[in-house]
Order: C-alpha cells, then sequence, then structure tokens
C-alpha cells in the first residue's frame, strides 16, 4: 500500500475573561473564527494552521495568533496535548499539536472581522474536533488554578481582590471567596499589595486595595492544592 503523506498543524485555544454584557458577570471566554469554505462552512475554529518546514510548534502557534487574528499580547502559551485521530478532519490525515494560550482581561485585541470572543459555557457549533481541545485547555487551567500561580495570564497588572476572585470564578466554573483567596495566595507568595487603592464601586464605600502578581512567569507554588468549590 502506497506511503500517504501526513499534514501538521497548531491550533491554540485561547482564553480571556471578559464582560460580553454591561453589568452581567465576567466569562472565560474562547477566541473562534468562523469558517467561510467548506469543510463546515459556518462553523467556529480555533485559530492556527498548518505548521511550516522552518518554525517548531511554539513559533507557528504565535506566528497564526498575530496574522490570522491579530492576536500578539499572550501572557501565557504552553503546549496542551497532540490529537491524531486518523479521521478528525476530512480529506488527507492532519495531526494536530493544540496549545493553550491566555490574554490578560483588560487586553482589547484588535480582531479581524469573522473573529469573535464566545463564552465557554455558550458555544457555538464548532468545527471538528476542536471542542474537544477547548475542553482540554478548560481542565488545564482550571487544575493550575489551583497549584501555580498562572492566573497573572488573565488579570491586568494591577487589581482589586474582588476582580481577581471574579477571574477565578469565571475560570473555575464556581464562586470564589475573595477574602479567602487573598488569604491562600499571600501565604504563597503570589501576589503583593502595591500600597494603592482603586476606584469606588457603584455604590461608594471605601476604596479597594489594589495587588499585583509577585512573578509573570508560571511557577508551582503548592504541587498538593487543590480548590474546591463551596459546599
Amino acid at each position: 500500500m502506497p506511503a500517504q503523506s501526513v499534514l501538521h498543524e497548531v491550533l491554540c485555544a485561547v482564553f480571556q475573561v471578559r464582560e460580553h454584557h454591561l453589568g452581567q458577570a465576567p466569562q472565560l471566554s474562547v477566541l473562534l473564527w468562523q469558517r467561510a469554505y467548506d469543510p463546515q462552512a459556518g462553523s467556529w475554529s480555533l485559530p492556527g494552521g498548518h505548521l511550516r518546514a522552518d518554525e517548531d510548534l511554539r513559533t507557528s502557534a504565535l506566528r497564526q495568533l498575530a496574522d490570522k487574528v491579530d492576536v500578539r499580547e499572550v501572557a501565557h502559551l504552553e503546549q496542551l496535548t497532540v490529537f491524531s485521530a486518523p479521521d478528525r478532519v476530512p480529506g488527507p490525515r492532519v495531526i494536530a499539536s493544540s496549545y493553550l494560550g491566555m490574554v490578560p482581561s483588560d487586553s482589547r485585541p484588535n480582531l479581524p472581522p469573522d473573529t469573535r470572543w464566545h463564552p465557554v459555557s455558550l458555544l457555538p457549533q464548532i468545527s471538528f474536533d476542536h471542542s474537544t481541545i477547548i475542553e482540554r485547555a478548560r481542565s488545564r487551567l482550571a487544575a493550575k488554578l489551583s497549584y501555580t500561580n498562572i492566573a497573572f495570564a488573565l488579570a491586568p497588572p494591577e487589581f482589586s481582590m474582588s476582580a481577581l476572585s471574579d477571574i477565578y470564578c469565571a475560570a473555575l466554573g464556581y464562586p470564589v471567596d475573595s477574602t479567602n483567596l487573598l488569604r491562600i495566595l499571600s501565604r504563597r507568595g503570589v501576589i503583593t499589595a502595591t500600597g494603592t487603592v482603586g476606584r469606588t464601586g457603584p455604590s461608594g464605600g471605601r476604596p479597594p486595595a489594589l495587588y499585583r502578581f509577585a512573578d509573570n512567569r508560571l511557577r508551582i507554588t503548592d504541587e498538593f492544592a487543590t480548590l474546591r468549590p463551596p459546599p
């Protein structure tokens, strides 16, 4: 039987915590673009494309995010897994190396018309096996929120604890108490106080203290820790 060529693509599940409607709680959202042509025209895909002969996987992922969806402020990018089912896409066999990426909540990249952020909890029709990649990426993010400082990649440079707990809540899918979160992250040396305060909320009151992450690179803070939903 003649050998068949196998193509290799790189796909990126890029997350951001953002408000989709004024006054609503921020939601964990994933960046998708809508396919204009078959196969599966009209469905929504993760950004990515074929690996070039002269680039490694990470370089390819960053290039495709910049060239195809104009996303250049990726605070964290890590390889997720490889999807290699022979029939994962129609036509010639394509192996996909997937990446998890994160964009800070205050970043507003200038997206092309066919690209937008979708809440992970309310996805449109997704192309091929990309929904599985999204779910795998969300599970990885939720796990790492427990034992690393990975939330630095979703947060703005300075934030109140209320805003940070909203980010954790959106990414984990359950409420996170800001007082407990402050205690845990301070004990681990993950965040530090800036000594400044933010704006008061709509209801007034004391201006909130502002914090920042001690590191802007991924590190393990407690390898045995697990954040659990409230009872």
